[in-house]
């Protein structure tokens, strides 16, 4: 990540000489070759939420912002209280979203929102590059998300001195992590559960002194092969979901062969281990009111609540799906802006008492 400019998203036509087989809504097309071209095509307008966003060491709207190459590659948010906290922040790890097949931590879209959630909570947040579907189907993304937590556990575990990373070492000094938070933005959401499934599986013997202390999926891809009332009903207002997204992306994501009713994107349903069965931290589940699959994000909650689950179901009210990640309009219309903060405001409370 620490090239992030090779991650911008452009308008730039691709290589003459392929043809288009495949295209999902302006985010990626499928060329004949079999290569995969995830050129913007969509409206020029959103392209600024694209870029991404270079780090920085001085601190900057009262945060500091690394990347730490490696395996997986991850960017650092630290907040300026960092420095005198003495290990005593929890850790937001954000797993991003973009139907497996697109996007990048680095992106405006991110960084807006998340250095605003690392100042607020404070915390530190931790992002990562992801594998990308068709290349890398699921459950490439669920591994990444697992190797996430091994590094950031490996990390906490080092001696004073030994991390030759200036920015490890400063993450580890911050962190405290027996109070990690996974956060998912859409499919990412669906890897907050399935991550911290895999976590509970393993026992806390495995993982200590790391410790998933709750997990917040926001407006995750939980849907079924047959079409939901709100799928049906609602009309995307956004570039960022459409129903072409949903069908091409989860066509492409899951494993060969699958639908939509697979575990990975279906867990309350009949394919799924039952979720009396799943350890699982307590949720806070966030659910826009006009998002296509609202229905099936709220046939979720009140499955984990069947199963006796701890959940917290925060409406947003009059919001379409992952509106939060627009900062113009988070910026600009004081509806939006407001549903924004109450997200930020949640997700603090949340995690104040986990």
């Amino acid at each position: 990540m620490a090239a992030a400019s090779q991650h911008q998203a452009t308008t730039v036509a691709p290589p003459s000489g392929r043809k288009v087989v495949d295209e999902v809504s302006g985010w990626l097309r499928v060329m004949d070759d079999g290569s995969i071209d995830r050129t913007w095509t969509g409206p020029p307008e959103a392209l600024p939420l694209m870029q991404p966003v270079q780090p920085f060491a001085v601190p900057r709207d009262g945060h500091t912002l690394h990347d730490l190459p490696g395996e997986p590659s991850l960017r650092v948010y630290l907040p300026e209280v960092a420095a005198g906290s003495a290990g005593s922040l929890p850790v937001i790890v954000q797993l991003h979203g973009g139907g497996f097949c697109i996007s990048h931590p680095s992106w405006v879209l991110y960084h807006h929102f998340y250095a605003r959630l690392a100042c607020a909570l404070p915390a530190v947040v931790v992002t990562a590059e992801l594998p990308l579907a068709p290349e890398h189907r699921m459950p490439a993304q669920l591994d990444a998300g697992i190797d996430v937590l091994r590094r950031l556990r490996s990390i906490a575990m080092c001696d004073e001195g030994a991390l030759d990373e200036p920015a490890a070492e400063l993450l580890r000094q911050a962190a405290d992590v027996s109070r990690v938070f996974l956060v998912g933005d859409s499919s990412g959401g669906n890897l907050v559960h399935l991550v911290a499934a895999r976590v509970g599986e393993d026992g806390a013997d495995a993982w200590a002194p790391l410790r998933v202390a709750g997990g917040v999926p926001i407006h995750p891809g939980f849907m079924r092969a047959t079409r939901s009332k709100s799928e049906l009903e609602e009309t995307p207002d956004s570039v960022f979901f459409t129903l072409d997204m949903l069908d091409k992306f989860m066509a492409m994501a899951l494993p060969e062969g699958a639908t939509k009713d697979h575990p990975y994107t279906c867990p309350m349903g009949p394919n799924a281990p039952p979720l009396e069965s799943v350890p699982l931290p307590p949720m806070l589940v966030a659910v826009a009111e006009k998002d296509l699959i609202r229905d099936t994000n709220l046939e979720y909650c009140d499955a984990l609540r069947a199963a006796g689950k701890e959940v917290q179901v925060l409406i947003n009210r009059g919001m379409s799906h992952s509106f939060y990640l627009n900062k113009f309009a988070v910026d600009m219309d004081p509806a939006t802006g407001e549903r924004a903060q109450e997200l930020i405001d949640a997700i603090k409370s949340f995690v104040a008492r986990h």
